[in-house]
């Protein structure tokens, strides 16, 4: 699957692994030992936080494509 969200992925020194962060979709987040793997669990844990908002009726917002910050 790939996602129409943004996904934005740094290093944690702290954590030691690849994070990444959907910004559109509150709290949503994964991680792994490689950039790769952080963004393929990105995508699933999007389907997941998508099919979990449907469920308790919770709205699921459009995809933006890319953010801009000030």
């Amino acid at each position: 699957m790939e996602s129409k969200y943004e996904i934005i992925i740094f290093w944690s020194e702290e954590d030691g692994t690849f994070v990444a962060e959907v910004p559109e979709l509150a709290g949503c987040m994964a991680d792994g030992t490689t950039y790769h793997e952080a963004l393929s669990n990105a995508e699933e844990i999007i389907q997941e936080w998508i099919e979990t908002a449907m469920e308790i009726g919770r709205p699921v917002p459009q995809p933006r494509g890319r953010l801009a910050y000030a």
